[in-house]
Formats: structure tokens, C-alpha cells, sequence
């Protein structure tokens, strides 16, 4: 049986034997993350250290993870604080490493929809299991850079950092999550949740303050390459070229045009679709 505790409506907290889950519970605006859903969840990860499970998940209500940032509270053509956009995404980073320096193990349960801002946050937990109906995207505009694939290389490489980059609203599936090493595991959506929750039964089996140190261990080994560092610098990125004169030009029109028909100039095939029909049409020519 799961038991809940009581929480803001954004964010729940299930705990469910050795496991607690975060939830994102806002399927009406596909767990798009507004300011006071990051402060929720923020709450949710210092709560967790001294309560509930000795291994966190982190999942989501409806038909996808999370749809990444909530625009409606980021949109507009006035002009743009810099300073306070910085301290904005830095901020959020903030959150994310908070799940890295976490004491406790935190798995990611991803399924349907993982965008923008999403598919960075997932990098920050310890693993990341998704479901076989996933679709890992960046942002279909090119309104913002340099703050969601630098915290990929780590995982992919840069090379397949910048594939994922550089093409407008790219996305891998679950598959190509796996192959690529951004994900651990992917299993049928159906079994997504039953299959943290045995991982997590494992786990728990080793005494917490052995995780804890394990956890600290590895992290120390993946800051030596240089984790941390490029974590540090990819909000001062996003915040310069939020000010860009192409940038602007492309709000502009999202204030007059609407979301919809700017994103129809960019819309397009992924680059694992791209190169595959031109293998198959190579294969069959």
C-alpha cells in the first residue's frame, strides 16, 4: 500500500517501502515546471533527507515526465535583467545539485514527454530509467543555449551533445538514451514504475551510510573530470544569449505570431531520423 504525506498539490511525495517518490503532479499543464513547482520540489529533496526511504524516485502524472520549463512565466518582449536572469538559472541548477550532493540515491522513472530543462535535470540524478514510449527533446525554438547539452557531455560525449544541440527540437528515444549512456536501462512503459521500485528494493538492502559514501565516492570521480565545473558556468551561457538581437527577433514574433507558427519554421525531422532514411535509402539504392 502507498503511503502519502501530505503535500502541495504540484508535487507529491509517495512513500512506498524502501522507496519515496517525488511526483510531478501537474498532467493539466504536461508537468510543465513553474516557479512554485521548483520550489516544491526543491522542499520535497530537504524533507527526504532525514525522512521516508533510503532510495528517492522521481516521477510523473499523466502522459509524460515533463514538458520542461513553464514559458507562460517566461515570455514577453520587455527587456531582459541579465543579473537576475543569471541568478534565475542558477538557481535552478542549484536544484538539480541538490539531487547530485543528495545523501541518499535518486532515480529518475521517465516516460512519454522529456523536454528542454527536463532532460537536464535527469542527468543530475544518480540513474535514470526510462520507459520504451520516451522521447528525450531539447526545445523546439532556438531561444536559449549553452545550458541543457553541456550537462550531457559528461554522459554522451560532446560530439552527441551538439548532435542533440545544434539541430532545432531534436529528440532520442529510449533506445538511443541507452546507447548513447544518458539512460541506464529502458523497459516497457507499462513495467517503468514496478521496475525502479525492484531496483530501488536492492539497493536498499546495503546499509544507508555505505550508499552515502559510494554515492560521494563516484561523484568526486565524475567532478575530477569536470562535472561540476561545466555545470557552473552554463547559466551565465543561457542568460547571454537571451539578449541576443536573433533571439529577441524570434520572441518578438512568438508575442505576435504565437507559439505554434513560429515552431512550424523549425519543425523537422531528429538527427537519428535524419541519418536513418539516409541509410535506408543507401540500403536500397
Amino acid at each position: 500500500m502507498i503511503e502519502r504525506t501530505p503535500a502541495p498539490s504540484e508535487i507529491r511525495i509517495d512513500h512506498r517501502g524502501p522507496i519515496s517518490w517525488i511526483v510531478l503532479n501537474r498532467p493539466e499543464q504536461a508537468n510543465a515546471l513553474s516557479g512554485a513547482m521548483l520550489d516544491q520540489f526543491s522542499a520535497a529533496l530537504d524533507q527526504l533527507e532525514t525522512q521516508g526511504g533510503p532510495v528517492i524516485g522521481i516521477r510523473a502524472e499523466g502522459k509524460g515526465f515533463c514538458s520542461g520549463m513553464d514559458l507562460g512565466e517566461y515570455g514577453g518582449t520587455g527587456a531582459i535583467d541579465p543579473v537576475a536572469d543569471s541568478d534565475r538559472l542558477n538557481r535552478n541548477v542549484g536544484r538539480w545539485l541538490a539531487m547530485w550532493d543528495h545523501p541518499k540515491p535518486v532515480i529518475a522513472a521517465v516516460h512519454g514527454y522529456c523536454a528542454g530543462v527536463a532532460a537536464q535535470m535527469c542527468v543530475f540524478t544518480d540513474m535514470t530509467i526510462v520507459a520504451d514510449d520516451v522521447r528525450i527533446s531539447e526545445p523546439g525554438l532556438p531561444i536559449g543555449g549553452g545550458f541543457i547539452a553541456p550537462t550531457w557531455v559528461a554522459q554522451v560525449g560532446a560530439k552527441r551533445a551538439k548532435e542533440f544541440a545544434f539541430v532545432p527540437g531534436n529528440s532520442i528515444d529510449g533506445a538511443a538514451a541507452v546507447a548513447w549512456g544518458w539512460a541506464n536501462h529502458c523497459v516497457p512503459a507499462g513495467r517503468l514504475v514496478a521496475a525502479v521500485e525492484a531496483l530501488a528494493a536492492r539497493i536498499a538492502l546495503v546499509p544507508p551510510d555505505v550508499l552515502r559514501v559510494k554515492k560521494l565516492s563516484i561523484n568526486r570521480a565524475a567532478e575530477a573530470a569536470g562535472f561540476r565545473a561545466a555545470a557552473g558556468g552554463i547559466a551565465e551561457m543561457d542568460a547571454l544569449l537571451h539578449l541576443a538581437p536573433s533571439v529577441r527577433a524570434i520572441r518578438e514574433r512568438m508575442a505576435h505570431e504565437g507559439l505554434k507558427a513560429v515552431l512550424a519554421d523549425y519543425k523537422g525531422p531528429s538527427s537519428t531520423a535524419l541519418i536513418a532514411e539516409f541509410k535506408e535509402q543507401n540500403a536500397n539504392g
